[in-house]
């Protein structure tokens, strides 16, 4: 029961990381339930088929299916959170403008909500796709209906009551810097889903490793604990990362600011260039109702 509870909680986990994460950054946003609901309902069901279908999937792919299927899972997440980050930048303060009135410009910007939150059945796909090939297998290892019945739901609460603590966490932080600081979360979080997409490609042999090991950090913290399993989740790390992993983490970290930089720079030309300029040689109200007296 333990093992199958420790499973499923590992799993859950990295999931409710990335979903308490888009669930802080569309605060506010109207039917963000419904988004999420539908995302992870959209992933449990796609991970029961993806489970199903793994072994055709492996075996048209030449027996690396599981990896390439990671691998393009968090590639298409590290796409659609680089769109989200980069429309964000130029629509932070409609989005705080938000929170006190809804606006038409800003209901206007649910498409960039819409597409983030399909990280949500994303990741629910990915890691639900994973239980349930673990779930299979222990099964047929002859585990009891009793871990499973007991172990799962212990599991499911587990992760779910991390991803919680994490997201009311983020609440706290005040308004005025709420959207700075989550932008830069995904940011972070994209660099690092990035990187896992890259590990996944060496393990195919696909694309080089460009050294197996820059350094080894488990004498700190491993890979397999909780902490170092969340991190690895928020941000990437890893214990003894590849080279090409690292790339993959700057790369992607680098393009995401400065898109974001570009973007940010233009919607204020644009601002400063739409607005109303004073004409020197037009009187004003005031002045001209001076003369006239």
């Amino acid at each position: 029961m333990l093992g199958i509870a420790l499973l499923v909680f590992r799993e859950v986990l990295e999931a409710a990381l990335i979903v308490t994460v888009v669930a802080a950054a569309t605060r506010g946003v109207p039917r963000r339930g419904v988004f999420v609901g539908g995302g992870i309902a959209l992933g449990v069901l796609g991970a029961v088929i993806v489970a199903l279908c793994m072994g055709f999937i492996e075996g048209s792919l030449g027996g690396i299916g599981q990896e390439v299927f990671e691998a393009a899972v968090l590639l298409t997440a590290v796409v659609m959170i680089g769109w989200h980050v980069t429309w964000m930048s130029s629509h932070g303060k409609e989005m705080v403008l938000h929170m006190r009135s809804v606006t038409d410009s800003v209901k206007a910007g649910s498409s960039s909500i819409a597409i983030l939150l399909a990280v949500v059945a994303l990741a629910v796909l990915r890691e639900g796709s994973e239980i349930v090939l673990f779930l299979f297998g222990m099964a047929a290892g002859g585990a009891g209906k009793l871990g499973f019945l007991a172990g799962v739901p212990l599991g499911l609460a587990g992760g779910v009551a991390v991803g919680l603590a994490l997201y009311f966490g983020l609440l706290r932080i005040p308004m005025r810097y709420f959207f700075s600081a989550t932008n830069w979360m995904l940011v972070v979080l994209a660099s690092g889903l990035a990187s896992t997409a890259a590990g996944f490609l060496i393990q195919a042999n696909l694309i080089p490793a460009w050294g197996n090991q820059l350094w080894d950090t488990s004498w700190l913290l491993t890979n397999g604990s909780i902490v170092g399993q969340a991190l690895h989740v928020l941000t990437g790390y890893e214990a003894r990362p590849a080279g090409m992993q690292l790339v993959f983490w700057v790369v992607t970290f680098v393009t995401l600011v400065v898109g974001m930089r570009l973007v940010s720079l233009r919607m204020a030309a644009q601002r400063r260039r739409a607005r109303p300029v004073a004409n020197p040689d037009v009187p004003s109200d005031t002045a001209a109702m001076t003369r006239g007296a």
